[in-house]
């Protein structure tokens, strides 16, 4: 495969893996958190716990670390000694991406998903719940909404990357 072809290749994986991420994140915003703040404290906390656990998958892994890894990968080919548009769109979606989304995930979502794993459901109070529950929920929402808005600026700058010529 020639690089021009490869690179092409790897942009269209990137703005797919992109876009999975973006969309798990979006559907999550506007479905599943609107669904969880309904229930009660113990019903809340226990969805969360099961929901953490059934993400660590390798259908999730493959998207979630593969925008990271593919981002300044598709960044690297698109680079020329006189950058092109396409480069700085790129760019500005691995930094976005790698900071926004991975680093707002890795440093501020799981860490609050690893404290609720640990919280034992079946021996905690109505108020030992509610104050889980209040320590949980609005920190991890407003990381979410980070990465969330982070993940669609992304995947749009990296489909912006796959409509701009390289040369340009």
């Amino acid at each position: 495969m020639k690089r021009t072809s490869m690179s092409i290749f790897i942009l269209a994986i990137t703005t797919i893996a992109c876009g999975l991420i973006a969309g798990l994140f979006y559907s999550y915003s506007c479905s599943v958190n609107p669904g969880l703040k309904t229930l009660t404290d113990f019903g809340y906390l226990s969805a969360m716990q099961a929901i953490n656990r059934a993400i660590l998958n390798p259908v999730f892994f493959c998207s979630f670390m593969g925008a990271l890894v593919l981002l300044p990968l598709s960044t690297y080919f698109s680079y020329t000694p006189a950058p092109s548009t396409r480069f700085w769109l790129l760019l500005s979606a691995s930094i976005l991406y790698i900071v926004a989304v991975f680093g707002v995930t890795a440093f501020g979502n799981v860490p609050l998903n690893d404290a609720l794993d640990k919280f034992d459901l079946s021996t905690a109070t109505p108020e030992a719940l509610a104050k889980q529950r209040a320590l949980f929920e609005t920190s991890w929402n407003a990381l979410h909404a980070i990465r969330t808005w982070a993940s669609a600026g992304s995947f749009v700058l990296t489909v912006l990357a796959c409509i701009f010529n390289q040369s340009k």
